[in-house]
């Protein structure tokens, strides 16, 4: 007996099967995916943030340059003595006669804010008389948009019969007269000292015009202040002068705050009020 042998051959398509890759492998690459596309932005953003700071930084340095430029076009001792030179020639065009001549308050009131650095130049020996100072100036600029002159300003308090009261018109234009003064006679001492020191003209300069009107506390501490006064070299810096310009300017106000000086006292004395208080 004859034995035939069959061999089956299975379809190939019903065994080959398309391979697919297992699930976790997948999951894997999109991971990877959304993270490279993450990181990506975070590049991006990191980078468009680096751009911008530098951007901020080039935009401050200019306007630290503008600032820089502006401040040395600023002539603070040149101002003043414009502004006492302008006061004192509206003085000088007249008489100093308080019955002929009235001061008008806007203009003094404007030149006497352009004093105030000075005082905050000098350090904390001087910060009384800063705060004060300006404080005052401050009243009779705002007083200048309804009052005139100064002698309007002074007649309206004495028919008010507040002269002599805290926070009166009048009495803070004393106050401003002798921040005027003072500076005045600052002024003086520094043209004729020899040295760097401040303390010996800004010590007597006080002591003229301020320390008689302090009680002892605060003379003790304007005395104990002085040693933290900056030198000339240094003030001079802080005016953005040098020396022989700060000489002339100072030379300037000396002469044409005289008149202004002695204007104001004459005002008082015209309206028998003194100004020994």
């Amino acid at each position: 007996m004859q034995t035939t042998l069959v061999t089956v051959v299975p379809r190939i398509d019903s065994i080959q099967q398309k391979w697919s890759p297992p699930a976790f492998a997948t999951n894997s690459r999109r991971t990877g995916l959304k993270q490279s596309i993450k990181q990506t932005k975070l590049t991006r953003e990191k980078t468009a943030s680096i751009g911008e700071r530098e951007r901020e930084r080039e935009r401050a340095s200019e306007r630290e340059s503008a600032s820089m430029a502006n401040a040395n076009d600023e002539k603070p001792l040149r101002k003043i003595a414009e502004a006492f030179k302008d006061l004192s020639n509206t003085l000088n065009s007249q008489t100093l006669d308080v019955g002929v001549v009235d001061l008008e308050l806007a203009p003094f009131s404007r030149a006497c804010s352009l004093v105030s650095p000075l005082f905050g130049c000098l350090g904390i020996a001087f910060k009384f008389a800063e705060m004060d100072y300006v404080a005052k100036v401050d009243d009779l600029a705002e007083s200048s948009k309804s009052i005139a002159t100064l002698q309007k300003l002074v007649d309206l308090d004495i028919k008010e019969n507040c002269v002599r009261k805290s926070g009166s018109h009048t009495r803070n234009l004393l106050r401003v007269k002798r921040g005027l003064d003072m500076v005045r006679v600052l002024f003086e001492r520094i043209i004729a000292m020899e040295g760097n020191s401040l303390k010996d003209p800004a010590s007597k300069a006080y002591a003229q015009v301020f320390a008689p009107y302090h009680g002892w506390a605060i003379r003790k501490a304007v005395a104990a202040g002085m040693y933290a006064l900056p030198t000339k070299a240094q003030l001079l810096k802080k005016l953005n002068e040098d020396e022989t310009a700060a000489r002339i300017q100072m030379q300037s106000y000396v002469a044409m705050s005289a008149p202004v000086i002695l204007y104001i006292e004459k005002l008082f004395l015209s309206r028998e009020l003194g100004t020994d208080w």
